[in-house]
């Protein structure tokens, strides 16, 4: 089994720019900010939702799905995947969409990538895609940059925030829920692709209703056409020139995650220090720091006191 994935942010501007970095041809992703069939239909044609959630650590595994259908014949006939390995949740759910389009420019790498994992198992082609040099160059080089590492390992406990990534996606005239931790791919009945704008929307709904209405820790992103191409297409001069400004800034925070700012921020602490002790004022300095500190403190201690006066009898 192959090491090495880093975990990668749900992201817009990441999940573009790594389609891109792997070849792929005019697709990007765009962040539903609600349940709203009418938003995806605005976005058309959708290739599938990306839906992040708090993974259930103790939940119980059953023979049958919580919602929908297994298709233990579908992995024979769609790439499934089973995951193999640690954070590579991401890339995999963003391949089971982009894996199952035939009208996707995928690139050479990925296309033949593809048609090598096509008669394999599962599990086969989930080992294949965590030792795909080319993935997991691609997905690494989106990770957040940090100078800490973590040499403990341990199993996860229901107390532990584990985050997963699945992909919905229309294949053949169904509505499929992708997910490498499940046996098989979950069938939620017949879509076409104009009617997955309408019908993900209450499978995605069930989905966050198996949570607290306390738990607001998720995170859908859509696979859409590159928005330009229709912009374009129509003369829509303000909505090309909108992306692209997008599409730099998207470049600018992704450049940003490659690296750590410890170091930066020690070197600006050190001169900063240099030069109050250089001016004589130093001790002045850490005193009204040390008093701000004080300050919030006795402020925090005075409303945590009120708080506690309205519920008294």
């Amino acid at each position: 089994m192959s090491g090495g994935w880093n975990t990668i942010e749900s992201d817009a501007g990441v999940f573009t720019y790594l389609v891109d970095n792997l070849g792929v041809k005019n697709v990007q992703f765009e962040e539903m900010i609600a349940l709203d069939a009418d938003y995806l239909k605005q976005q058309y044609p959708v290739y599938g939702v990306i839906f992040l959630f708090k993974y259930p650590v103790g939940e119980r595994k059953t023979d049958e799905a919580i919602d929908g259908q297994y298709d233990f014949a579908a992995s024979e006939n769609i790439f499934f995947a089973n995951q193999t390995i640690q954070n590579a949740c991401a890339t995999q759910a963003i391949l089971s969409v982009l894996l199952n389009r035939g009208d996707l420019d995928l690139g050479d790498q990925l296309r033949e990538f593809k048609e090598f994992t096509q008669a394999f198992p599962a599990e086969l082609r989930g080992e294949a895609l965590s030792n795909s040099e080319l993935i997991r160059g691609v997905h690494n080089s989106f990770a957040r940059s940090s100078p800490f590492i973590d040499e403990g390992a341990r199993a996860a406990t229901e107390d532990d925030d584990l985050y997963h990534f699945i992909a919905y996606t229309p294949i053949n005239g169904i509505l499929y829920e992708i997910d490498g931790l499940q046996p098989s791919p979950i069938s939620h009945g017949k879509c076409t692709e104009e009617e997955f704008p309408e019908k993900i929307i209450p499978v995605l709904q069930r989905r966050i209703e198996r949570y607290p209405a306390t738990e607001i820790r998720f995170n859908l992103l859509a696979m859409v056409q590159d928005l330009r191409i229709r912009a374009a297409e129509i003369g829509d001069v303000e909505t090309v020139a909108r992306e692209d400004e997008k599409r730099k800034m998207w470049m600018w925070e992704n450049e940003l995650r490659r690296h750590n700012f410890v170091g930066f921020a020690h070197e600006v602490l050190k001169r900063a220090v240099a030069s109050k002790l250089r001016d004589g004022k130093y001790d002045e300095w850490l005193g009204e720091a040390k008093q701000k500190a004080k300050d919030r403190m006795d402020e925090r201690k005075k409303l945590r006191g009120e708080k506690g006066d309205i519920g008294s009898p």
